[in-house]
């Protein structure tokens, strides 16, 4: 039996929210992200579109090409909880439910025929459902398969609804651009602009084993199945997060040990956080840390026990820093839990004091925001903008 997939992706997800949140901003062109002259965009509405910015643009670029915007830092914590809504409706529809990011899903709903007269007449009322009660938009995308689903949703943006068959979908795909294929970059573009190879189209009449020599065998036929619309994967529900992490880019480089430490500390407050908001434990830490010629470095370290506590966090970031020798020139740094285990594991070592006590501060920020509460060192210290 053939599958329908659907993806949805709700529109300017981010900015979206804060024109929902905020009366005054609607029909403006809002931009959210870091507002530090390093930060980048992270959502921009179809105004500020209009006016050439879009996610990952610097901010800097987004502030000259749209002076009239509104800039928003942004609020995680609120987006999150929206998100759980929008999250609560998919699996209402299907209970296959793959989560792509906060804001996107692919929904299996493959055998419901009997629920509704079409495919489109179910995508139809879940864009309704989901604009009555988050007041938000969402473009879905229905298809066979998940790569054609998702290249749909994108077709019509933003409120779009658009389904692509099985039988049209090599003619439909023939004169898009081959950055449209899944696991077609920059780099893998460049090389099949050398081979002559712009649209899908010359992808479809393009000789696998020439194909392979540029790309390689396995991606050379995963592309020329793409170019035809084929995707065998499956809708994998429940889809757990493999990472957690935060990092910071800083509005001027940090050129002291004491400085980069303070900036870690915070980092590994919103980690442990986060970890202990998603109910696990990281077993693995890392560090990521940037200097202002680009250079990038990543170490890690396995723990003995597996945590989501914010002070063996720092220490783990902190020895990892000191062992790397940086102490100045600090363009960004990065703090990232991986490894899980769940966080109601029974263990040995288990401080009840110290769990009330997080309970209490976990309240806090659930109520006030992830920024409400933190450690004594940083008191006093103006934070830097994320």
């Amino acid at each position: 039996m053939q599958r329908t997939i659907i993806h949805v992706d709700m529109d300017a997800f981010f900015a979206a929210i804060e024109q929902r949140e905020h009366p005054e901003y609607r029909g403006k062109p809002v931009i959210v992200g870091g507002l530090s002259s390093r930060g980048v965009v992270s959502t921009a509405s179809y105004e500020a579109r209009q006016s050439g910015v879009h996610s990952a643009m610097p901010m800097e670029t987004a502030r000259r090409r749209c002076p009239d915007g509104i800039f928003v830092q942004g609020s995680y914590a609120l987006y999150a909880a929206v998100s759980a809504e929008i999250f609560a409706i998919f699996r209402r529809y299907s209970p296959l439910v793959e989560p792509l990011s906060i804001d996107e899903a692919f929904l299996d709903v493959t055998g419901m025929e009997l629920l509704t007269p079409s495919p489109r007449d179910y995508a139809e009322k879940l864009k309704a459902e989901i604009l009555q009660k988050t007041a938000l938009v969402a473009s879905v995308g229905i298809a066979p398969n998940k790569f054609l689903a998702k290249l749909a949703s994108d077709l019509e943006k933003p409120d779009g609804l658009v389904e692509i068959r099985a039988e049209e979908a090599a003619a439909l795909l023939a004169p898009l651009s081959v950055r449209r294929l899944w696991g077609v970059g920059k780099r893998t573009e460049e090389k099949l602009a050398a081979l002559g190879l712009k649209t899908i189209g010359d992808m479809q009449r393009a000789d696998e084993k020439r194909l392979a020599r540029a790309v390689g065998i396995r991606a050379a036929h995963a592309l020329k199945a793409l170019s035809f619309g084929r995707d065998d994967r499956s809708v994998e529900p429940d889809r757990e997060a493999k990472s957690i992490g935060k990092e910071v880019t800083f509005e001027r480089d940090l050129e002291s040990p004491e400085e980069a430490e303070r900036a870690l500390l915070a980092l590994a407050e919103k980690v442990g956080w986060r970890l202990r908001l998603a109910g696990v434990s990281a077993r693995t830490i890392q560090l990521k840390l940037r200097r202002a010629d680009f250079t990038t470095f990543t170490r890690s370290r396995t723990l003995f026990e597996a945590t989501a506590h914010d002070e063996p966090i720092f220490q783990t970031v902190r020895d990892l820093f000191r062992e790397l020798g940086v102490k100045s020139g600090i363009r960004l740094l990065g703090v990232t839990g991986e490894n899980f285990e769940p966080s109601a594991m029974p263990s040995l070592f288990r401080d009840e004091k110290k769990e009330r006590l997080y309970g209490a501060i976990d309240a806090l920020k659930k109520r006030f925001g992830e920024n409400i509460i933190t450690k004594a060192p940083l008191v006093g210290k103006k934070p830097e903008k994320e």
